[in-house]
């Protein structure tokens, strides 16, 4: 089925060490919906997913500081926060967006919740490093309190907590979205889902779901949905016009046009780095292994012509 998924990284909103006030998100997100409404003119189905890495990890320090008056909430609770947050945030800003563009579509934000295995590897070795930095002294008291995995970060001097990072099995609410797009009225929606890759929970001996403290890869759970929802494209945005080889260095090469064969083997030589390229790369690769048709990386200036097949790198 013809449609596009767009991923907004969570510095769509909010860049780490910058100006973190509401007023902030606002302009930046401001930049951005004209693009996303220019996508939405070209008539086919457009869901959106974004990150939450900057806003959980205000929540967590407000937790912090706030414990001696208010109980802290688990890290679930703070995915759902940061879903109705950041939706609310774009529901705002892209509405009228659509509007000056006179696309007749509505923006809807779905609270998500991503089924991860009870038994996933994850909840032994946790690897995913959440928060704040601590001196070696919180460290101790964190680990002894609370039972937090933590590393040390040598570059910034400080300990963060570590916490599972499951892979995405099921996300829950995708069947009513899909009926939803199906309805005589799916043209109609611009549907927000799946932030920050969704609320991670397990599912019990009684059928019942239970939320988890874990954190799921936002681009895997990009890719989970597009397939789910039968999406053609899955376009992730992030700060770069696309995905280079030798990035950086001496020889440094934008990838285009590539096949998914070609890409395979960029990823097996290592050529994508670990804690930036590598997971957009792996998640794009596996919604393509699924039946997906393109995939799409580029930032948000390029969108527009990256969908028609003019920049960005596109995977077929």
């Amino acid at each position: 089925m013809p449609g596009v998924l767009v991923a907004l990284g969570g510095n769509a909103l909010e860049r780490a060490g910058a100006d973190a006030s509401w007023a902030s998100a606002r302009r930046r997100l401001r930049a951005v919906v004209p693009v996303l409404a220019e996508v939405a003119r070209g008539g086919e189905e457009l869901v959106l997913t974004h990150g939450n890495g900057p806003q959980v990890g205000a929540l967590l320090l407000q937790n912090e500081l706030a414990a001696a008056e208010v109980p802290s909430r688990p890290l679930d609770v703070l995915g759902a926060e940061t879903q109705g947050q950041v939706g609310y945030l774009i529901q705002s800003e892209l509405t009228p967006a659509l509007r000056r563009a006179r696309v007749p579509r509505s923006v809807l934000t779905v609270i998500s919740r991503t089924e991860v295995s009870a038994r996933d590897p994850a909840f032994r070795r946790p690897t995913k490093p959440v928060g704040r930095f601590y001196s070696d002294a919180e460290a101790r008291v964190h680990r002894k309190r609370f039972g937090w995995s933590m590393t040390f970060d040598g570059a910034r001097g400080g300990w963060r907590r570590l916490v599972p990072s499951p892979r995405p099995v099921r996300w829950l609410e995708g069947p009513a979205v899909r009926r939803l797009l199906d309805s005589g009225l799916g043209s109609r929606w611009v549907p927000v889902v799946s932030g920050g890759g969704g609320i991670p929970v397990v599912r019990r001996a009684n059928g019942v779901y239970e939320g988890v403290e874990a954190v799921i890869d936002k681009d895997l759970a990009a890719a989970l949905v597009a397939r789910q929802l039968g999406l053609a494209t899955l376009a992730i945005v992030t700060d770069v016009p696309g995905a280079a080889v030798s990035f950086g260095r001496t020889g440094e090469r934008w990838l285009r046009d590539v096949s998914r064969s070609e890409l395979e083997a960029l990823l097996r030589r290592g050529e994508f780095g670990e804690g930036s390229m590598r997971p957009k790369i792996e998640a794009g690769l596996e919604f393509l292994r699924d039946g997906g048709r393109r995939f799409i990386v580029t930032d948000i200036p390029s969108l527009p012509r990256a969908l028609r097949g003019e920049a960005g790198t596109r995977v077929r």
